[in-house]
């Protein structure tokens, strides 16, 4: 606990230098996948025994899942990429809340320890502030599944009644795709009684990843990455060894748009291009040549003009890449309609690009972005993860050095950055103020 503390104190204090002007070349490593990691931890609470994952990105973000399980019980063993889980035996059901404050992930927790335990205290969860992103359907779902959940001071505490302290089997049809609730649920549901329909459920990559690694372990999950999921409920999960964590789309597509706002030639890899596919579509209608060589994308720029976009859930264009994009779509020819339809406070990197020279209109959860032929270095701060790393994107392309602040949200979701980005001849810099 003190070392994530201490992380995020000591990120608070640091700025990233990105020199603007200079043209990339080579390949960027991508790493696993932050959103899909978390939750496949969350899922050890499911078994007795070790659940050992691999391609673990190095992030605060997995520092502070690593914390949480080790608060309940969990023997947490981490090298290199690779992390062994082993929940064996459970000392608690209730993560603190200053652990799960700062980690809206963490939230999932209660899914696997209502199942496995039939118990489960947890705080209302923290993380970026880009909108409400109420655990509503969590709730809903749990409740359908035959859970007695109250929420109280910020506290939300579900119990299944009876001797068997056991779920049930149920149809859940979700009001929105919400990937937590999805997660949450299917966690929940594959050790419950009986079966388990889950409808309206989130096709996102990283649900698939999840149910693929659950039935690794012996759950009976079909229908994952449509959307209905059929949970089968079984008497207990098994360990698994070297599961390998889905590489991340939306560094992926950082790293693509990267390459396009500097207009430079790049190889990204690895991807599995139909995470992407909306993404790709868009950097191709704005100008950029795209070739796909099974897992590794080769980017080629040209003249980059105005293309609108409006973030929907997965296969959608992902809203998790909407702040990147604008900062592309700044130094575009032409005028561009962003729309944010998934969060409503994920607008806020609107008035630091501003500071870079951007022309940008806001109408309510809209921008209008006119294009303009050169941003100007200013010192900047990332509001969140990802308007963190439109600030880095935005300083690549700009004229002189921009000193990028927020680097605690930054290093919640992108593994060493300015390492990769400099491997690849940009000049970003990480300076203690």
């Amino acid at each position: 606990m003190m070392v994530v503390a201490e992380a995020s104190q000591e990120s608070l204090k640091r700025r990233l230098n990105v020199s603007g002007g200079h043209g990339l070349n080579g390949t960027l490593r991508v790493s696993g996948a932050k959103n899909s990691a978390l939750v496949l931890m969350t899922a050890s609470l499911l078994s007795e025994e070790t659940i050992e994952l691999t391609n673990i990105p190095s992030l605060t973000d997995i520092d502070g899942m690593s914390a949480i399980l080790r608060s309940l019980g969990v023997r947490v063993d981490r090298r290199a990429d690779r992390i062994r889980l082993t929940a064996a035996e459970l000392s608690g059901s209730a993560p603190p809340y200053e652990l799960v404050n700062s980690l809206r992930a963490s939230f999932f927790s209660i899914g696997p320890l209502l199942g496995r335990m039939g118990h489960a205290r947890v705080p209302l969860p923290g993380g970026c502030r880009i909108g409400a992103r109420p655990v509503v359907e969590h709730i809903r779902g749990l409740k359908a599944l035959g859970a007695v959940v109250n929420v109280e001071h910020g506290i939300v505490t579900a119990s299944v009644p009876g001797v068997r302290k056991r779920l049930s089997g149920a149809q859940i049809v979700l009001d929105c795709p919400s990937v937590g609730a999805t997660e949450t649920i299917l966690m929940a549901a594959v050790l419950a009684d009986g079966v388990s329909r889950i409808e309206n459920a989130a096709q996102e990559p990283e649900v698939q990843d999840l149910a693929k690694l659950l039935n690794t372990m012996g759950a009976r999950v079909t229908g994952a990455g449509g959307p209905v999921i059929t949970v089968e409920g079984v008497e207990r999960l098994l360990g698994c060894s070297n599961y390998p964590v889905i590489p991340d789309r939306i560094e992926a597509g950082t790293f693509l748009m990267a390459a396009a706002i500097t207009r430079s030639p790049l190889l990204v890899e690895p991807v599995i291009p139909e995470h992407l596919s909306a993404v790709i579509q868009k950097l191709r209608d704005c100008g950029c040549n795209i070739d796909i060589m099974g897992r590794t994308v080769r980017i080629t720029p040209g003249e980059i003009t105005a293309v609108d976009i409006t973030t929907q859930p997965f296969p959608g264009f992902p809203t998790d890449l909407q702040a990147p994009f604008m900062a592309l779509m700044c130094t575009a020819k032409g005028t561009s309609v962003i729309s944010e339809k998934i969060y409503e406070n994920r607008l806020q990197h609107v008035a630091e690009l501003q500071r870079m020279g951007a022309s940008i209109r806001l109408e309510g959860s809209t921008a209008i972005v006119e294009g303009v032929a050169q941003l100007s270095a200013a010192p900047v701060t990332g509001s969140d993860l990802r308007a963190a790393a439109a600030m880095v994107l935005a300083g690549l392309s700009a004229r002189g050095i921009t000193e990028v602040a927020g680097l605690k949200h930054l290093d919640r979701g992108y593994d060493d950055l300015e390492a990769k980005l400099s491997g690849v001849g940009a000049e970003v810099k990480r300076n203690i103020c």
